[in-house]
This record gives structure tokens, sequence and C-alpha cells, in this order.
């Protein structure tokens, strides 16, 4: 029994995790780049559902994807109580951490080390994956576990827009809820000491990585000197030659 809703918990979090990646990067990346109106309000707008009650977040789901909502009535999409309600909860729950630590990471990296690389020629798209990606990528991959981590462990919202049906939407966190509830105590702690431990690996990873974050970002700050030696070098190497010719004739 413990192993459909642990395989069913694994498909809803690698599912709702490609989104998380996907998105949150994406978002995370435009809000440390761009100044805009508004970008207080569009940032508080997708932190509400870390700090909203998990009840509250599963009742906006089942507005946007229940009786009356247009995924239903115009496109005939029926979501509810099925896995993928699951997945939604989870990544909607667990996207603003992915956000905010983005966010943070990037903004974080010094803007010297992306005027070298303009100096260098690259466009911003290069800076963007060959300086600025680079140095912040441990703290978008906290912030990506810290997400995987949260939709893994996701209950309240799940349980309102998916439900808790044994072999189809129960994951690891309904089904010991179910568990305590059957008073069937050994079968809940096993699961529990699984989740524990997927948990722990997951935070001890983060942390590590956390750790890491400041040697990342002198690793490219030395490969960006040197990137910058060598054209210097290439420049003064072929100014030398061209003078050398001219006064040989």
């Amino acid at each position: 029994m413990i192993w459909q809703p642990f395989m069913l918990s694994l498909q809803v979090t690698i599912v709702a995790s490609i989104l998380i990646l996907i998105f949150g990067l994406s978002i995370g990346i435009w809000l440390a780049r761009k100044q805009f109106p508004g970008q207080i309000f569009v940032s508080t707008l997708l932190n509400l559902p870390l700090v909203l009650p998990p009840s509250v977040v599963g009742y906006f789901l089942l507005l946007v994807l229940g009786r009356g909502s247009p995924i239903k009535e115009w496109f005939g999409i029926d979501l509810l109580f099925t896995w993928q309600a699951g997945v939604i909860a989870s990544a909607v729950v667990a996207f603003p951490l992915m956000v905010e630590s983005t966010r943070a990471a990037i903004a974080n990296v010094d803007p010297e080390l992306e005027a070298a690389a303009r100096t260098l020629g690259s466009t911003e798209l290069e800076v963007l994956w060959r300086v600025t990606i680079p140095v912040a990528y441990r703290g978008i991959l906290a912030g990506f576990g810290l997400s995987v981590a949260r939709g893994l462990g996701e209950f309240g919202a799940t349980l309102m827009v998916a439900g808790s049906i044994p072999g189809r939407t129960q994951t690891l966190p309904l089904a010991i809820y179910d568990a305590v509830q059957m008073q069937r105590y050994e079968l809940a702690n096993l699961m529990v000491l699984i989740t524990t431990a997927i948990a722990f690996a997951v935070l001890w990873w983060v942390r590590y990585l956390e750790s890491q974050q400041p040697q990342s970002q002198r690793q490219q700050h030395k490969k960006l000197q040197k990137e910058r030696f060598n054209a210097t070098h290439r420049r003064y190497s072929k100014a030398t030659s061209q003078l050398f010719s001219r006064s040989r004739f």
C-alpha cells in the first residue's frame, strides 16, 4: 500500500518541479532585472501562496478549475479530482520559493562581472547564460530544492482539488493522514520516516549549495579577469604586429 502513494507523490512532484523550474526561473530573472510600475504589487501577489492557509489556496484553485471556470466551460477540461490537479496545487504552493530564490540570487551577482563580460563583446543574452546564471546557479538550485520539498509535502490545497482517492490522487501526505485516521500507526510511522528522510536530504543539499555561493562568484570573477587579460593581450599583440609591419616598409 505504501508504494502507490509514494510513486504517485514522485510523479506529481516531478511534473510540478518541471513547471516550477520553467516559470519560476523565468519570472525570477524578470523581477531581478526589470524595474516597472507595480512591481511590488506583482511580487506580493506571487508570494501570497506562501502565507495564505492551504485551504484558501485550494479554494482559489477550485474557482479556477471547477464549474463555471474558463478551463471547464471554454475548453471542456475537467481537472478536479485528478492527479493533474495535485500537480497544479503543488506547483502553485511551491512556486514562490523558486521565484524569490532566483530573484535574490540574480540580484546578488556582482555587476562588475556582467560589465566585464559586456566589454568583451557579449550580448545581454550571452551575459545572462555565461556569467549571471553560472554565478547564481547555486542559489537558484537551492530555491529549486526548497520548492521540490515543499511540493512533495503539500497537503491542504491538494486535498481540496484532487481529493484523497487511493491509487489515483492519494499522495504520501494524504496517505499518512488516512493511516492515522484508521489508527494504522505502523504504516503511518513508516511513511513519516520516508517523508522526513527525503525532506532532510533536500534541506541538507540546499544548505550545502548556499555555503558554496561566494566561492562560485570568486571563481567566475577570476575566469572573467583571465578572459579580459587574454583579450587585451591579443589586441596588443595585433597592434604591435601591425606597427612592426608598417615600420618595415
